[in-house]
């Protein structure tokens, strides 16, 4: 089946929104992406448009999304689940489609599709001087497609906390898009745990604008699906707005992993930084695409980043591809990319003090994510994200 086949089961879908209608326009003229396409050389997705996805069940809340000591709001398969959801009066939430006009369906083909086939989402906005604390957003999948769309909007000096959660079992494709609007000042943490079945197909799409001092805040542990990839798009729309953009990927087997970032400084004395590590087992492929845009009024600029590949097999393989976009002359941007295995003599050292060699490893590999964890502030979500690393070499072979 190719993409045209593909696209061919949502002929009947229910189109109603002047949106979606526009959206299903793009797809009919252009189709979904193809390795033509520069951004998606590295990803292919044939496997998704011949994969053979399972129906829909009922899904059960994991005891670790219960326990968590947060508010949550959980998506069934793309549907809100309010039985199985817990609000908070701290924060505006509503439920459906949501779109705050960030993301651009017209020149982005995941976005078309989840445009065209969103039924449902969710909106969250914190007022101007609220902090709002923590809220635990969650998505759990157990088959065909879903296409959540949601919406983060903070006023001026609002805070929010969001750990994001998709996961899921049994072969399903899960494409959503979120929205996030930071007012001045405004500081949004973005905790993104990406756990998805191996036999699931995860396609992500994030835009968010950050106003003058405003911060977009966020980090990615992607340890799941046959294929995925999470694709941001942070806009720095005015002075001293930050964006930090971090991942750590731990893929094995066959699996194939990208992240995918686009970073534009509009404004003058903005920063925005990207430390992404990868760990790569079996005959799994990591893929990072990182780009840093200066525009003209982008003077003073600070732009890093970052990427670290661990590779544990001989047959697994990194795509890396860093790039700088220029188009001021009082910057400071720099990136930078490194490969390698484990060193061979602290692998020496763990084995002769009687740690077994998949011990040794283990501690390495996390020794070697260290860096990108160290950053998370909430204790809560740092301690779940360890427990996902932790026993992560046990099933990498």
């Amino acid at each position: 089946m190719n993409a045209t086949a593909f696209l061919a089961r949502f002929d009947n879908a229910t189109i109603a929104s002047p949106e979606a209608r526009a959206a299903a326009s793009v797809l009919r003229e252009h189709g979904l992406p193809g390795m033509r396409e520069e951004a998606w050389r590295a990803t292919p997705l044939r496997g998704l448009y011949e994969a053979d996805l399972d129906a829909p069940a009922a899904p059960v809340l994991p005891p670790v999304l219960a326990a968590f000591p947060a508010p949550r709001l959980v998506f069934a398969d793309g549907r809100f689940a309010p039985a199985l959801s817990a609000a908070t009066d701290r924060m505006h939430v509503a439920t459906g489609v949501a779109m705050l006009g960030l993301a651009r369906p017209a020149t982005d083909k995941l976005v078309a599709l989840n445009t065209m086939l969103a039924t449902d989402g969710a909106t969250v906005e914190v007022a101007a001087g609220t902090d709002a604390g923590t809220l635990l957003l969650a998505h759990l999948a157990t088959g065909a497609t879903s296409h959540p769309r949601h919406a983060i909007r903070l006023g001026a000096g609002a805070k929010l906390t969001l750990v994001d959660y998709a996961g899921g079992q049994g072969a399903y494709f899960h494409n959503p898009v979120l929205e996030v609007a930071l007012a001045p000042g405004a500081t949004l943490t973005h905790l993104r745990i990406q756990d998805e079945s191996e036999k699931s197909y995860h396609l992500a799409t994030i835009y968010a604008e950050a106003a003058e001092g405003a911060t977009y805040d966020s980090f990615l542990l992607a340890r799941g699906a046959a294929i995925g990839r999470t694709e941001i798009h942070a806009r720095l729309a005015g002075p001293r707005a930050t964006a930090h953009l971090n991942a750590a990927q731990l893929l094995a087997r066959s699996q194939h992993g990208d992240f995918t970032t686009v970073v534009r400084h509009d404004a003058p004395a903005t920063i925005s930084r990207q430390t992404v590590k990868t760990v790569l087992a079996g005959r799994a492929h990591g893929v990072f695409q990182g780009k840093i845009e200066v525009a003209p009024e982008g003077q003073k600029t600070d732009g890093y980043q970052m990427n670290q590949t661990l590779l544990l097999s001989p047959r697994a393989e990194i795509s890396a591809k860093p790039q700088l976009e220029i188009y001021a002359d009082d910057v400071k941007c720099s990136h930078g990319a490194t490969v390698g295995e484990l060193d061979a003599e602290q692998l020496f050292y763990l084995r002769s003090r009687g740690i077994p060699e998949a011990a040794a490893r283990a501690i390495l590999v996390r020794a070697f994510l260290a860096e990108a964890l160290d950053p998370i502030a909430h204790e809560a979500a740092r301690a779940w994200m360890e427990t996902l690393i932790d026993p992560w070499w046990d099933n990498a072979r």
